[in-house]
């Protein structure tokens, strides 16, 4: 136990000389005030660990010192001490930040329980932490090793996300580099993973296939508007499962999580295969030669995801759904908010479509902002920008009304992005992609055991532009980068989040089902 700098305010504190007492033997320092005035000045001359304050004081009441105290030093814990069990005095309380609640009389097990919440709270739950990691360790380090199947490496990705955010919320960093090689090495078994299963499951009547964007909207948005429900879909750009894992919380104030599932990105993991891919229900290949006139290839000039609606309403027609629905693009706050204030007509839809492209641009912008890149230069600081956002944007609003209007809700996404920190060498020619977790193009020049290669794109569902085209990807935390100017190209992009490849981060896809509470 830490030693505590302890101020008690009691108008009878004469009766408490034997917790007092009680306290300076465990070795804290305790101060004492028998009024709210002095109290008050006492708070605002020293410093103080935790507040013992009475609610019931002659002159100014525990309550109206609780608020003067929030507003002077809002960081100190106060612990409320009353006999009054009334639920509007314990209401009042709570409203006014009460960080603790004790009923007199008060034993010395109640003090010391209420001081090790309030004061040691902070590094028990990172000595915790870190001990329950540390035996862990050991299990998903084996289990790293063994696994296999799509379902058992869901299950490692979730449990490695967990231990992320739960050492994130400790504040200890003593185990970061541990952590950060343990995903590595869950990285560099999941790329074999994926090389020696991803061409198999293109094979017809694949039974074994994970569940892919593609598959998305005949699987679980038809079957809810064949019931006749509404529904509402947002697909947010480039959100990884961890991101994902930040919002909830807020998100779970407002609606329920019915269902948390963890999809398969395509290869590419990249806006222009996957997203269209997610919309049109069929591979990129298939897209190409069903609408080829909503499908543009690599090197051809233009948007890429410019028809969306229109392979969307091409999904409702070839599976026989007379579907009523909108189909929204949020660039920007001022978007959203214009979204946010027609809802009532989009609401007259049986099915609501938007896509938020702001993770996707902060991923960008990242790259090329220095001032971003300094503000989210890790995985952690790039969830707490991602949060920030989130909690200040018309998405966070417009979850809000979807839970006043009792509307059942999908999120979920295209693609994740890794952070690259190992540059491989590359040579292509000029029609070369110049996507740095993948390229696609001819006469292609590299070394096979560092990449994923595909001779036969159609096999997999892509496109090609030539006969002799093939796509290679990028495995783990590694981009592709030209000999020539090498040293520049490496260190601008070296530790950006980038997309086209194979890692968890980018294929492991958070497929969320939410409904109103």
């Amino acid at each position: 136990m830490i030693s505590a700098k302890i101020l008690w305010v009691d108008d009878e504190i004469d009766l408490l000389k034997i917790q007092i007492l009680f306290l300076q033997e465990k070795g804290h320092t305790v101060s004492t005030a028998n009024n709210g005035a002095d109290a008050l000045d006492m708070i605002q001359e020293n410093n103080y660990d935790i507040i013992f304050l009475d609610e019931n004081m002659p002159g100014i009441s525990g309550l109206d010192v609780l608020v003067e105290i929030k507003k002077m030093k809002p960081y100190i814990p106060v612990v409320m001490v009353t006999k009054n069990e009334e639920e509007d005095i314990m209401d009042e309380a709570v409203g006014s930040k009460i960080d603790d609640y004790l009923i007199k009389p008060v034993n010395p097990k109640q003090i010391i329980l209420s001081i090790k919440k309030n004061v040691e709270n902070k590094r028990l739950i990172t000595e915790k932490t870190t001990s329950k990691y540390q035996t862990e360790f050991r299990k998903i380090s084996m289990e790293i090793n063994e696994v296999s199947g799509f379902e058992k490496w869901k299950q490692l990705y979730k449990n490695l996300v967990y231990w992320e955010l739960e050492l994130d919320k400790s504040g200890d960093n003593t185990m970061d580099e541990v952590l950060i090689q343990q995903k590595e090495d869950a990285n560099i078994e999941f790329s074999k993973f994926i090389k020696k299963n991803y061409i198999k499951w293109f094979e017809p009547e694949n039974e074994d296939r994970p569940k892919m964007p593609f598959d998305f909207f005949r699987q679980k948005v038809i079957p809810v508007l064949d019931n006749k429900e509404k529904i509402f879909v947002i697909v947010i750009d480039n959100l990884r499962f961890d991101q994902w894992k930040t919002m909830e919380p807020i998100i779970n104030r407002y609606m329920n999580v019915e269902n948390e599932d963890v999809w398969l990105s395509i290869l590419p993991t990249a806006t222009q295969y996957a997203r269209n891919s997610l919309f049109a229900g069929l591979t990129p290949l298939e897209i190409s030669k069903r609408h080829p006139k909503f499908w543009l290839n690599d090197e051809e000039e233009g948007g890429k995801n410019k028809f969306e609606k229109e392979l969307l309403e091409e999904l409702f027609l070839r599976y026989r759904r007379k579907v009523k629905f909108s189909y929204d693009k949020i660039l920007n706050n001022k978007t959203g908010e214009k979204i946010n204030e027609n809802i009532s007509n989009l609401l007259q839809n049986q099915l609501s479509v938007v896509v938020y492209n702001f993770v996707d641009v902060l991923s960008h912008a990242r790259t090329d902002s220095k001032m971003i890149r300094e503000l989210a230069n890790n995985d952690s600081s790039y969830r707490d920008l991602t949060l920030t956002w989130f909690e200040h944007s018309p998405l966070l609003e417009l979850i809000k009304i979807l839970a006043k209007e009792k509307i059942k809700t999908f999120i979920t996404t295209d693609h994740g992005c890794i952070n690259v920190n190992n540059p491989i060498k590359v040579i292509g020619d000029r029609k070369t992609t110049t996507n740095l977790r993948y390229k696609h193009g001819r006469n292609l020049s590299y070394k096979k055991n560092e990449v994923f290669e595909i001779i036969n794109p159609e096999k997999v569902g892509l496109p090609v532009s030539n006969i002799s085209s093939s796509y290679i990807f990028c495995t783990n935390d590694d981009f592709f980068a030209y000999p020539n100017n090498y040293n520049h190209y490496v260190k601008y992009y070296k530790n950006t989040f980038q997309h086209g490849g194979i890692s968890l981060e980018e294929m492991m896809l958070p497929f969320i089902t939410l409904v109103p509470k």
